[in-house]
C-alpha cells in the first residue's frame, strides 16, 4: 500500500504535470512540483489552487481538504535538492529522450534508495529512458490524462527491464489518487494513443472526403459510442501538430493504417493547430468554440 509519508516529485509545470501534483497533493502526499521556469511553477501553483477553489464552490471538496491541499504542495527550480530523499519522481518535461534522461540522471542519485521513476510519455521507450540511471527496473511508465482531475485512467508502461514490484508500487500509488490502472508492455502509442490516433485520422479523412459535417461526426462518436469529446473537437484539444506528429511516428513503426490524412498536413501547415492557435477545425474566441464554425471539406 502507498504510504502517505511518500514524497512525490513531479518535474515538469505544464499542463501534465500540474494536474498530477494536484492528483497527490490533494490525496495527501506531500508534493514538489520542479521546473526551471519560475514563472510557470507560480502559474502552475495558481492553477492548481483554482482547481482546489472550484471544488470548494461545487461542494465536491471540503475547505479544510482544500487547504490542506495547498500546504502539502511546494515549488521549486532546484531539481536536485527538491528530489532529495522522494520515494516517487514523475516527470512530464518535453518529448524529447535527452531531456528526459537529463532528468532522471540528475535526480537518481538523491532520491530514496529503493525510489520509483516514472515517465509520463506518451510515445518514447520506457526501456530507452531507464538507460540513464544505474537500476533500470525501477523505471515505469505512468501515462496519465489531461485533465487529470478530471480523467480516471492512467497506463503503467512496463519497460524491457522493469520489475513486478515497481509495477505494483506505481499501482498501489494510483489507486491512493484515486485513477484506475491498467498494464501494457512497451509498444509504440501505447493503448490510448494508438486508438485515439487512429480514430481522429480516420475522423478526418471522413470529413475530406465529405462523408459529414466536422459537428455531425462528432456528434456521432458522443451520441453513438458515448464519447464525452468528438475525435475532431478531442484533436483541436490535443493540437493537430502533436497529433501529426504522433501519426508520423505510429505510421515508421506500425504501417500505412496510421498514414496522416493530408488535411491534417494541410492544417499544420496553416497554423491551423487547435484551440491553442484559436482555430483548427473549429474556431475559438476566448477559449470557447464559435458555433457551427466547424471546417468545410476543401475549405483550406
Amino acid at each position: 500500500m502507498a504510504d502517505l509519508t511518500d514524497k512525490i516529485i513531479v518535474v515538469g509545470a505544464g499542463l501534465m504535470g500540474t494536474g498530477i501534483a494536484h492528483a497527490f497533493a490533494s490525496s495527501g502526499f506531500p508534493t514538489v512540483l520542479v521546473d526551471t521556469n519560475g514563472e510557470a511553477l507560480e502559474g502552475s501553483r495558481q492553477q492548481i489552487e483554482k482547481i482546489l477553489d472550484d471544488g470548494v464552490k461545487l461542494g465536491k471538496v471540503q475547505p479544510d481538504a482544500a487547504a490542506a491541499a495547498k500546504a502539502r504542495l511546494t515549488i521549486s527550480t532546484d531539481l536536485v535538492s527538491a528530489a532529495a530523499g522522494a520515494s516517487l519522481l514523475v516527470e512530464t518535461v518535453s518529448e524529447k529522450l535527452d531531456i528526459k534522461k537529463a532528468v532522471i540522471t540528475a535526480a537518481a542519485p538523491v532520491l530514496a534508495a529503493n525510489a520509483v521513476i516514472a515517465t509520463n510519455t506518451s510515445a518514447l521507450s520506457v526501456t530507452e529512458i531507464a538507460t540513464a540511471v544505474a537500476a533500470p527496473e525501477r523505471v515505469v511508465g505512468m501515462h496519465f490524462f489531461n485533465p487529470v482531475h478530471k480523467m480516471k485512467l492512467v497506463e503503467l508502461v512496463r519497460g524491457l527491464a522493469t520489475d513486478d514490484e515497481t509495477v505494483a508500487r506505481a499501482r498501489d500509488w494510483s489507486d491512493a489518487i484515486g485513477k484506475t490502472s491498467i498494464v501494457v508492455n512497451e509498444s509504440p502509442g501505447l493503448t490510448t494513443s494508438r486508438m485515439s490516433a487512429l480514430l481522429g485520422n480516420e475522423a478526418m479523412w471522413m470529413l475530406q472526403e465529405g462523408t459529414a459535417t466536422a459537428e455531425d461526426i462528432d456528434t456521432a462518436l458522443r451520441l453513438g459510442f458515448n464519447h464525452p469529446m468528438g475525435p475532431l473537437e478531442l484533436g483541436d484539444l490535443t493540437g493537430w501538430d502533436t497529433r501529426l506528429s504522433v501519426l508520423r511516428y505510429l505510421h515508421s513503426t506500425l504501417g500505412d493504417k496510421f498514414r496522416p490524412c493530408p488535411l491534417i498536413i494541410k492544417m499544420v501547415a496553416a497554423g491551423r493547430l487547435g484551440r491553442k492557435t484559436g482555430h483548427g477545425v473549429y474556431k475559438y474566441e476566448g477559449g470557447q468554440r464559435v458555433p457551427a464554425s466547424g471546417l468545410k471539406a476543401g475549405a483550406l
